[in-house]
């Protein structure tokens, strides 16, 4: 009961015919950035912080938040229909939104995107008012352990993204793993193959080798085509058109709902973030898809998947903020600095010392999350004339805007060329049919496992049954080694099974 007086608190603050204005604003600016290749929400958030010097605190916070969650939705419109990533999150909707779009399908792509941030957004709000303080403290129980078994169960999602060549696939995750230990060793802090140059020493950056690998890539890769436009008929943009038809939601469904429960969970744990989860929600589905053939040629479970998923993985990284003063990933690190700006101090007591501006800021979840679907739904025909623009000119805007976006990360020329020899390597790959994904998956978890990993056998002596001697790490350790054998395990069965009646 007293959950609900409090939430009814908040609505009514966030409903304040400024602090909507606020919300308004925050949803359609973070659309918009995150739609921008290369800048995302946490450069976004720092890049727009100075805007609420002199602000209510309230009406601050509210701002910066619905910057926060629009630019995690804008990833997916230029992942949809360009196949560049606007955000690193949005990496896993290129697989299926891009292929959507090809076969006429852009507006079914869009909406269940937008359907799919709102459930996982609006389920998770719902569950930060009534688990946060509990989920927190598991949380603070994950060490290192715990951290090397989440990320072997993300690598686990690779056999979903080899493609039709699964050796390819893992030889393009070893690659990514060799990414992965460039820059200086966090153990010794000695570097490794960064060969004398100081540009190498902090590691090649995740966002320089999506940005390269897939936008680059597609863009040489149309260079050599005929400048041939995708159509996009009016009728499959009329309103009806972007709501997911029932056959839609048969297909999608369930993995919404598990992706939304994964984006929450690892979106809570300190520095997995939405990159993880949604690489595991979309890996996820693949494997447990009835008709997982279908994984890269456009099927809208493909989408719904990573989408629920990076939108319900912003919404837990607030828990650890809020309640425990602890930043679950870069976004929410600038969002600590606005609240200690603001003169707030993050932690068990914010809520006791200053309910109507957290509560405010829960409010403000509810009601941007409705008027970021209700955005979407109204723009997505704008945004689809981005396909109506020529080929030459569109590619040549793009690129333009990724290199901005790859300088803008450390303000260095150096990034820029690194960003255009991934470019170069993203197309070759293309053309001997090498998927990017495993690249980027590998490069993303490669320092998280390998740190860990590192870290739980000095805490442990050398001994590596660490891993399965704590209940949550034996848990996830269990789960991963399950999925790992379970596609032998099935041939075999199936290969049992046929073997009496041949």
């Amino acid at each position: 009961m007293e959950t609900m007086q409090n939430l009814l608190l908040g609505l009514s603050v966030a409903l304040e015919p400024l602090n909507l204005l606020y919300v308004l604003v925050g949803v359609i600016s973070g659309v918009i950035i995150g739609a921008l290749p290369g800048l995302g929400p946490s450069a976004g958030l720092a890049i727009l912080l100075p805007l609420t010097f002199g602000v209510d605190p309230i009406a601050g916070i509210i701002l910066l938040a619905g910057i926060y969650y629009g630019a995690m939705y804008g990833g997916a419109i230029t992942s949809i229909l360009i196949n560049t990533p606007g955000d690193p999150a949005s990496v896993m909707t290129t697989m299926d939104g891009y292929p959507m779009t090809l076969a006429g399908r852009t507006g079914a792509a869009m909406g269940m995107a937008a359907f799919a941030s709102f459930i996982g957004g609006t389920v998770c709000v719902i569950a930060f008012m009534y688990l946060a303080p509990a989920l927190a403290q598991v949380a603070l129980s994950f060490g290192p352990p715990e951290y090397f078994a989440l990320m072997l169960l993300g690598l686990t999602t690779l056999a979903g993204m080899t493609g039709k060549y699964p050796v390819k696939g893992y030889l393009a995750a070893v690659c990514g793993l060799f990414l992965a230990i460039i820059g200086l060793d966090l153990v010794t802090g000695l570097p490794r193959f960064t060969f004398g140059s100081l540009e190498l020493y902090d590691g090649v950056d995740f966002i320089i080798v999506a940005i390269g690998t897939f936008g680059i890539a597609e863009i040489l890769s149309a260079a050599e085509e005929k400048d041939t436009k995708i159509i996009v008929k009016r009728e499959d943009l009329a309103w009806r058109k972007l709501f997911p038809t029932v056959q839609d939601w048969l297909h999608s469904g369930w993995h919404i709902v598990r992706g939304t429960i994964i984006g929450f969970i690892v979106g809570i744990l300190p520095g997995a973030g939405a990159t993880i989860a949604s690489f595991i929600s979309y890996g996820m589905a693949k494997r447990t898809s009835k008709r997982p053939e279908m994984f890269g040629k456009g099927a809208i479970e493909g989408v719904a998947a990573p989408e629920s998923a990076n939108n319900s993985a912003a919404m837990g990284a607030m828990v650890p903020l809020l309640t425990l003063g602890v930043p679950g990933s870069a976004s929410t690190a600038v969002m600590m600095g606005a609240l200690m700006m603001f003169g707030m101090r993050p932690g068990p007591l914010l809520f006791e010392e200053n309910p109507e501006f957290v509560w405010g800021l829960i409010g403000s979840m509810y009601v941007g999350n409705i008027v970021l679907i209700l955005t979407m739904l109204v723009a997505v025909p704008i945004f689809v004339r981005i396909l109506d623009v020529p080929k030459a000119l569109l590619n040549g805007v793009v690129m333009a805007f990724i290199l901005v976006g790859a300088y803008s990360i450390n303000n260095s020329m150096f990034d820029v060329v690194l960003t255009v020899a991934f470019g170069l390597i993203g197309y070759f790959m293309k053309k001997m049919h090498i998927p990017a994904a495993p690249l980027v998956l590998a490069l993303v978890l490669g320092s998280l496992l390998e740190n860990s990993l590192r870290q739980s056998l000095i805490l442990s002596d050398g001994n590596p049954l660490v891993f399965f001697a704590r209940p949550i790490s034996g848990t996830i350790m269990w789960v991963a080694i399950i999925l790992i054998f379970w596609p032998v395990v099935k041939n075999l069965l199936k290969l049992r099974k046929s073997a009496p009646n041949q």
